[in-house]
């Protein structure tokens, strides 16, 4: 009779642990979409043995009392992990520039249905026919008209690229914002884990996936770096710097720029921004390479491409290769900027320096040489210090225009000031007075005075008389010259794409040349995220083998689970009938 009591506990145990196993099957089911979810596997394992008999020859003599479940084990592999948010935050961050430079590619080569370079051909072809018919006025207005095009069609594609440059911006402000996000919801979930798995009885299964989804989604904004203590809490470091902890997280703050918006990101807890002292999120100090294991993360990315401030021809002009590298040439959008700037400029100038020709001073006043300086006065008493070497109009061999005054106009104007001030000097030799016009220098401290494309337009005058360009000599005559030498600048070659390529290009090869530079990182980011996007889901594949829920193989444990369950209930049924057997018949 004991026995069949006890074996009654047999059939009980099976039940139990057919219903559990089924209960963790359907939550594998229930869980067949959702992102981040984890497969739980049941591990068997034997209840309890009652020991009856312990003088035996051999063994000690016992009786099992069935099954029970060992665990319910989680199944990850922590290695296919570590691999994959490390690969998955590389290719974020070569996915990320690749898209810059996808956006600069756009902005380059198409604009409104029409390419640039449409622009920049007629604006060349003009001057080819006023070559023909210098005395023209309908092509000495198509000049002015392919003029204001070409500036038109080179601001659009300056402001959309500053456009773009902003829209990053408000990408890496988000980005940061999630990333503090993610910070809090790792530093919750670690308490969480702590509470639960303070026993060592229970696995904080749903709160351990929601932190490696979290995990995941950090990896691809930042690099990172983890680990778990024996207490369940994950440590992450972000650049180095550490994130999470036990007690909680350090917040990435925002530090923006008065100037252009931009926001930089910086360790709130390492600053002092009262004194003006940031220890900032990235450190650029060392070149961005696969070798240096620092290609990581979409927000350095996005800051890289970004720059630092709205680039211009002055980005890129003066700029030896080294200094270059490690400022411009670090950043998809500064070399964008800068280069396309550095060819408005070189047009502009090129154009106006033949338009209005300059010479130094000491070639029209006796006398002016070396050291020496003499003091000029303008119309309303403002003086000015001339040194030998000061730019003045070359009057002399400047043309004008059909109304034979000088200065003669250029044709791309400043907003923040005129081409020439005139003035007066009174030689202290002879008593003679004369005028000259002092060229206004491009002022490195103020975009409105450089020949910039966002500070830069066709002149006024001209639009209102096209007569006005020049094309006479002083004398009433042609200036065939002239035309000759303003049709043959766009064969100059007096441009590099950038201070590392020696090749000089005219303005014609120079955009080609700049389109091709584009393209050429665009494949290379491209090909590498590609490359790196399969790497990536190579490894997840590997991973979801491991952590993945296959409905096929839950549907085969779940008949298997039922089939032992029915097992049981037979199993328990059997033994009732033997017992009431022996009650009733026996009894």
């Amino acid at each position: 009779m004991a026995n069949g009591f006890g074996s009654m506990f047999i059939g009980v145990a099976g039940l139990q642990s057919s219903q559990n196993a089924l209960n963790v099957t359907s939550n594998n089911l229930a869980n067949l979409d959702t992102t981040g979810y984890v497969r739980q596997s049941v591990l068997f394992a034997d209840r309890d043995y009652v020991t009856f008999n312990t003088t035996a020859a051999i063994s000690n003599q016992q009786s099992g009392l069935g099954v029970t479940i060992g665990d319910v084990v989680h199944s990850r592999d922590v290695f296919l992990d570590r691999l994959y948010r490390t690969e998955s935050s590389r290719q974020s961050f070569y996915a990320s520039t690749s898209e810059a430079l996808t956006e600069v590619q756009n902005y380059y080569q198409e604009l409104e249905g029409q390419a640039f370079q449409d622009a920049l051909t007629d604006f060349w072809g003009s001057f080819q026919e006023l070559y023909k018919y210098p005395e023209d006025s309908v092509y000495q207005n198509l000049v002015v008209q392919k003029a204001q095009l070409f500036t038109s069609r080179s601001s659009a594609v300056y402001s959309g690229l500053k456009s773009y440059q902003y829209n990053i911006n408000s990408q890496i402000s988000d980005d940061i914002d999630q990333v503090n996000e993610l910070g809090k919801t790792i530093s919750e979930l670690n308490l969480q884990i702590q509470k639960v798995e303070a026993g060592n009885i229970e696995t904080a299964m749903t709160l351990r996936d929601a932190r490696d989804l979290a995990l995941d989604e950090l990896a691809s904004l930042v690099d990172i770096s983890y680990k778990e203590e024996t207490n369940g809490v994950v440590r992450v470091s972000v650049e180095g710097n550490e994130f999470v902890n036990e007690n909680g997280y350090y917040k990435v703050e925002k530090q923006t720029d008065k100037v252009t918006g931009f926001v930089t990101p910086y360790w709130s807890h390492l600053s002092d921004p009262d004194k003006g002292e940031y220890t900032y999120l990235f450190n650029f100090s060392r070149d961005i390479s696969t070798e240096n294991k620092n290609d990581m993360g979409e927000i350095k990315a996005l800051v890289l491409a970004r720059g630092d401030k709205v680039a211009n021809y002055k980005d890129i002009v003066g700029l030896d290769g080294k200094t270059y590298d490690d400022t411009t040439g670090m950043s998809v959008m500064l070399r964008a900027e800068a280069q396309m700037d550095q060819l408005f400029h070189g047009i502009a100038t090129a154009i106006n320096d033949i338009l209005c020709p300059n010479t130094e001073a000491s070639n029209y006043i006796t006398g002016l040489t070396g050291n020496n300086s003499v003091t000029m006065t303008d119309a309303d008493g403002n003086t000015y210090t001339v040194t030998a070497n000061t730019k003045i109009l070359d009057a002399d061999k400047c043309a004008v225009g059909s109304d034979g005054k000088l200065p003669p106009q250029e044709l791309f104007t400043r907003l923040g000031t005129e081409r020439y001030t005139e003035v007066s000097y009174t030689d202290p030799a002879s008593g003679e007075t004369k005028t000259y016009y002092l060229y206004n220098e491009e002022d490195p401290a103020d975009t409105t005075k450089q020949y910039t494309m966002g500070s830069t337009s066709v002149n006024s005058a001209l639009i209102t008389d096209e007569t006005l360009l020049p094309h006479l000599r002083q004398n009433g005559d042609v200036d065939q010259s002239l035309m000759a030498t303003l049709a043959a600048v766009w064969d100059k070659e007096s441009l590099s794409v950038n201070p590392n390529d020696t090749k000089k290009y005219s303005f014609k090869d120079y955009y080609a040349a700049m389109i091709g530079e584009v393209a050429t990182y665009g494949n290379v980011y491209n090909s590498t995220a590609t490359n790196l996007s399969q790497t990536v889901q190579s490894v997840d594949n590997q991973r979801q083998q491991v952590i993945g829920v296959s409905s096929d193989e839950e549907l085969t444990y779940m008949i298997k689970y039922q089939n032992a369950y029915n097992a049981s209930s037979r199993f328990i049924n059997v033994i009732n009938e033997m017992i009431e057997h022996l009650i009733t018949q026996l009894g």
